[in-house]
């Protein structure tokens, strides 16, 4: 039987070398310059977006202001139209009905939503937007209107028209009074001041 000589330095030796390593790569550490860079792009970008907000505020400022409508012209051009269905007493009916109240809500802020015509009578018959005659003439108007909206009655086209007469004299009977302004005459100086002749001449 053959002796394995054991030698404890070269295990050693060779355990030393299998726990070397590859040396790692250095750590690259950003330099300087990128920093500058990536700061410099950013205050670039906020400086285009703060640009692209004024320029938007700018072109906002632009747009010409279109003030609304007025309640009594819009509800003229209402009435106007409903006309076109003066052939189909319901359909009428309701387009002139249904003006009158929007009418009265828009220029009045009286709002009354949902409301049948007894309950909106009553409640506008406790405020002072209408005078006593005003009311009544409502107060019919819209009954005569449901009438024809519910009852199925069929009026001829001259209640049709008496009917439309009475909504549209409500509207103008109601509208806001627009004082014109007295025209400037352009050139004309203030009124120079009459000078009175003494009555006797001290010499």
């Amino acid at each position: 039987m053959s002796v394995t000589n054991f030698n404890p330095a070269v295990v050693s030796s060779a355990t030393a070398t299998n726990d070397l390593r590859d040396i790692k790569p250095p750590v690259e550490i950003p330099s300087g310059w990128l920093w500058a860079i990536g700061i410099a792009a950013a205050l670039i970008v906020l400086a285009l977006l703060f640009w692209a907000w004024k320029y938007w505020q700018k072109r906002r400022a632009m747009v010409p202001f279109v003030p609304p409508i007025p309640a009594h012209i819009r509800a003229k051009q209402r009435l106007e139209e409903a006309l076109a269905l003066i052939g189909q007493p319901k359909e009428f009916c309701t387009a002139v009905s249904d003006t009158a109240r929007w009418y009265l809500e828009e220029r009045f802020n009286f709002r009354a939503p949902e409301r049948t015509t007894e309950e909106f009578l009553y409640e506008l018959q406790g405020t002072n937007l209408l005078t006593p005659d005003q009311k009544e003439s409502l107060r019919e108007f819209l009954n005569g209107c449901d009438l024809v909206k519910f009852a199925r009655y069929e009026p001829g086209e001259p209640e049709l028209r008496e009917l439309h007469g009475s909504a549209l004299r409500l509207v103008e009977e109601t509208e806001p009074n627009e004082t014109p302004a007295e025209p400037l005459q352009i050139g004309a100086g203030p009124p120079r001041p009459t000078l009175s002749a003494p009555d006797t001449l001290v010499k």
